[in-house]
C-alpha cells in the first residue's frame, strides 16, 4: 500500500531503524540527530574500502574503481601529514573542475584532520587569491588552468606553501608546484601505485570539516565552515529521502544495487560534495561526471552508463526534455531528476513525468545548510491523495517540507515566531545537525544563533507545514514605502504557459524608490508578449506591484550554484544605460 510522506518519514526514522532520530546535542544545543549516521569522512572513507573494484567514477575514458581511489587518497594523505606537516585544523584548499581527482584530494585532506577549502573553478585569479588568502590554505591541489589564474598572485597569498597541479601535460612546475601526478600516479597507471598506510588523526563529529563559499552575489563571499557532522548528516539524510520516497510508493525497500548518477554540478557547490558524493561513495554507487555540458553527450552517457539520476539547473532539465535527438537514445534508465536555484515552471514538473516517469526534485537550502533545508513532496499526507494530480505539482513547486531532524520558523520584526498559516510573511530561521555555526574569520552571532541560522530569505509556512519562499530579503523591492517580492513575480510569470525562466529586479525610481523590471526567457516557439505576462501578472497582483517592463532574453545570469545573479543583472542594465519606460520622455 502506497504512503504519505510522513508516514513513510515514521516508517524509517523510528526506534531501530537505520534512520533512526534520537535527542542529541550539537555544540551544546539540544536537537535531533540520526543516531546510525558516520561520526566523521574518515569513517566513510573507511567503509568505502570494502566496494573494492566496483566503478565509483567514470570522466571519458577514465574509469576509477574505489579501492583505486582509496590507494590514493592514502598516498595523498601520507605526503600531506607525513611530508608537508599538515596538522588537524591545517586549510587545504581545492581549485579543479570536475575531474576524478577532486574527490581523492577532497577525502585526502579531510582523514588528515585538514579543513578541506573548495574554491569556486569558474573564478577569476584575483577571486581565487582573495580565497586562498581569507582561508589561510597552506595547501592548494588544483589543475593548471586554474594555477595559470592563481600563480600571478602567489606573493598575496604568504600561508600558501605548497601547491599540486594535476593534468599539467608538458607545462615546466615552477617553485612551490608539483605535479600531483608524482604523488597519486595518473589514472592510467593507478594500478602502479604502491600501498601506503593512512595516517592517525582523532576527529570529533563537530570538528571543522570544510570551508565552502557563498556565491557572494552581495560583497564579498562567506566562507561556511561546517562539520564532519554538518556535512555527513546532510548525506544521511539524503539516504533517508530515497528510502521514505521507495516507501511512499507503496514498494519494499529494494535489496542494495548499484546505481549511476550523471553529475553535472561542480563538486566546488555544497550539494555536489554532501548531497551526492557523499552518499554514492557510503553506498558504493557510481558517479559519471561530464566536463562541460552537452545535452547530446550527456545523452549518450545516460545510455551508455545506465544513469538513474541526474539534474542540476532547471536549464538542463528542459535541455533534456526539448532537444530533438531525444528519442534517438535510450533513457529508460532515468528514475529522478532534480533542479534548483531559480525558479521554475510548473510545466517543468510535469513534464519531467510525463516524458521520464520521473519523479522531479526540488527543494530549498543554502552554501549554510549543507545545501538541503526542506524538499518537494507530491504527497505529504494522506488527505492529498484525494487531490487532482495538477494540485499535487502545485505541491512540488512550493519549497517543501524541512527534512528531518530540522526545524523552520518564521520571525517578525521584533523576533516574534509567526503562525504557519500560509499567510504571515516573515524572516526565515533554520535550525539543525547540518547547519553551519559560523564563517570563517567572520563568526557574526547575529546570523548564527543559539544553533539558529538567519537565512535572509523571507517566507511564509503553510498549515501542513510547506515552507514558501517570498523572497531574498535583499532581493525585496522597495516601491513607495511598500515591499513587493520578486520571488513572487517570478513564480507566478513561469508559471504562465510558454515561459521557461524569469528573474524580477528593481531598478531605481525618482519617485518610487524603486520599480520591477522582469527578464524573461521563452520556450522554444512560444508566442507570448509582454501585454499577455502583464495581464497573467494582474490578476493576482495589484497594479502598483506589476512589472514596470518586461524584457525577452536568451539568457539569465547565473551564479556557480545556479541561482539567478540579480547582482549581475543589475550591473548589466546599468551598463547598458538602461531607462524605465516613464523615465525615457525625460531623458
Amino acid at each position: 500500500m502506497s504512503m504519505t510522506f510522513l508516514e513513510a518519514n515514521t516508517a524509517v526514522t523510528g526506534p531501530g531503524q537505520i534512520f533512526e532520530l534520537i535527542d542529541g546535542e550539537v555544540r551544546g544545543v539540544k536537537m535531533k540527530v540520526f543516531k546510525n549516521a558516520p561520526a566523521h569522512l574518515g569513517q566513510v572513507f573507511a567503509g568505502s574500502r570494502g566496494h573494492g573494484d566496483k566503478t565509483f567514477l567514470v570522466y571519458e575514458d577514465e574509469i576509477i574503481t574505489f579501492a583505486q581511489a582509496a590507494d590514493r587518497i592514502d598516498a595523498l594523505a601520507s605526503l600531506l601529514v607525513n611530508t608537508y606537516g599538515v596538522k588537524k585544523g591545517d586549510r587545504v584548499a581545492l581549485a579543479m573542475r570536475n575531474l576524478p581527482e577532486w574527490p581523492v584530494a577532497f577525502f585526502a585532506a579531510a582523514v588528515s584532520g585538514a579543513i578541506v577549502v573548495p574554491l569556486n573553478a569558474w573564478w577569476t585569479g584575483e577571486e581565487l587569491a582573495f580565497g586562498l588568502a581569507d582561508s589561510g590554505a597552506a595547501v592548494l591541489i588544483c589543475d593548471a588552468e586554474r594555477w595559470d589564474r592563481i600563480s600571478p598572485y602567489k606573493a598575496e597569498m604568504p600561508a600558501l606553501a605548497h601547491v599540486m597541479v594535476t593534468r599539467a601535460g608538458a607545462a615546466a612546475m615552477a617553485e612551490p608546484a608539483i605535479t600531483l601526478e608524482s604523488i597519486i600516479g595518473s589514472p592510467k597507471s593507478y594500478a602502479d601505485l604502491a600501498d601506503l598506510s593512512l595516517p592517525e588523526v582523532a576527529i570529533a563529529p563537530d570538528d571543522a570539516a570544510t570551508i565552502f563559499y557563498t556565491s557572494g552575489t552581495t560583497g564579498k563571499p562567506k566562507g561556511a565552515l561546517g562539520s564532519h557532522r554538518n556535512l555527513l548528516t546532510n548525506g544521511f539524510s539524503s539516504a533517508y529521502s530515497g528510502a521514505a520516497t521507495v516507501l511512499r510508493r507503496g514498494e519494499p525497500l529494494p535489496e542494495p544495487s548499484i546505481r549511476a548518477s550523471l553529475l553535472v554540478i561542480p563538486m566546488f557547490h555544497v550539494t555536489a560534495c554532501s548531497a551526492s558524493m557523499i552518499p554514492t561513495i557510503q553506498a558504493g554507487h557510481k558517479i559519471v561526471f561530464l566536463h562541460k555540458w552537452d545535452t547530446v553527450k550527456a545523452f549518450e552517457i545516460i545510455e551508455r552508463e545506465k544513469i538513474n539520476a541526474t539534474g542540476g539547473v532547471p536549464f538542463i532539465a528542459w535541455q533534456l526534455i526539448e532537444h530533438p535527438d531525444r528519442a534517438k537514445y535510450d533513457l529508460s534508465s532515468i528514475d529522478a531528476i532534480s533542479y534548483g536555484g531559480a525558479p521554475s515552471a510548473p510545466e517543468l514538473v510535469s513534464k519531467i513525468y510525463e516524458i521520464f516517469g520521473a519523479f522531479p526534485g526540488n527543494g530549498w537550502g543554502m552554501t549554510e545548510t549543507n545545501p538541503l533545508g526542506t524538499l518537494s513532496r507530491k504527497v505529504a499526507k494522506r488527505s492529498h491523495l484525494t487531490l487532482s494530480e495538477d494540485q499535487q505539482f502545485d505541491n512540488i513547486a512550493k519549497a517543501g517540507l524541512a527534512s528531518p531532524g530540522l526545524e523552520i520558523e518564521i520571525f517578525d520584526e521584533n523576533w516574534e515566531t509567526l503562525p504557519h498559516d500560509g499567510e504571515a510573511v516573515g524572516e526565515l530561521l533554520i535550525r539543525g545537525p547540518w547547519i553551519c555555526s559560523e564563517y570563517y574569520n567572520d563568526p557574526q552571532p547575529d546570523k548564527f544563533h543559539d544553533g539558529w541560522l538567519v537565512t535572509g530569505d523571507v517566507a511564509k509556512i503553510d498549515q501542513e507545514e510547506y515552507l514558501i519562499i517570498a523572497d531574498r530579503s535583499k532581493d525585496l523591492i522597495k516601491s513607495g514605502g511598500e515591499w513587493i517580492s520578486s520571488v513572487d513575480l517570478e513564480n507566478h510569470i513561469v508559471a504562465l504557459p510558454g515561459v521557461r525562466q524569469a528573474a524580477v529586479v528593481a531598478q531605481p525610481h525618482p519617485k518610487w524608490d524603486e520599480r520591477p523590471v522582469a527578464l524573461v526567457i521563452l520556450l522554444e516557439g512560444a508566442n507570448v508578449t509582454k501585454d499577455l505576462i502583464l495581464d497573467h501578472c494582474a490578476e493576482i497582483f495589484a497594479k502598483w506591484q506589476l512589472p514596470d517592463d518586461v524584457i525577452f532574453v536568451h539568457e539569465i545570469p547565473l551564479t556557480s550554484t545556479g541561482k539567478i545573479d540579480k547582482k549581475v543583472i543589475r550591473s548589466q542594465l546599468e551598463s547598458e544605460d538602461y531607462l524605465l519606460p516613464d523615465l525615457r520622455s525625460a531623458s
